[in-house]
């Protein structure tokens, strides 16, 4: 059975962490903020923004309701 080649994530990791955290500017939220209303963790929202994190659905989910925005916008 042929390997299959798996494409690197880390170039869409880092385009949606950017796009978290320009939203998060354009929201006048610190990352304190922003992870408190999304009860999540500082340090993790810290992490999607570098692209560090293979971020879920649930937690997707739960930036773009703490943004105020549709989850479209995180992949714009």
């Amino acid at each position: 059975m042929p390997s299959r080649k798996r494409r690197p994530t880390r170039p869409l990791r880092l385009a949606f962490g950017g796009n978290v955290r320009k939203l998060r500017l354009a929201a006048g939220f610190s990352q304190e903020a922003l992870a408190e209303k999304a009860d999540l963790h500082r340090t993790y929202v810290g992490s999607v923004e570098r692209g560090e994190r293979n971020i879920s659905l649930e937690n997707i989910h739960a930036l773009a309701k703490a943004l105020g925005v549709d989850v479209r916008r995180l992949f714009d």
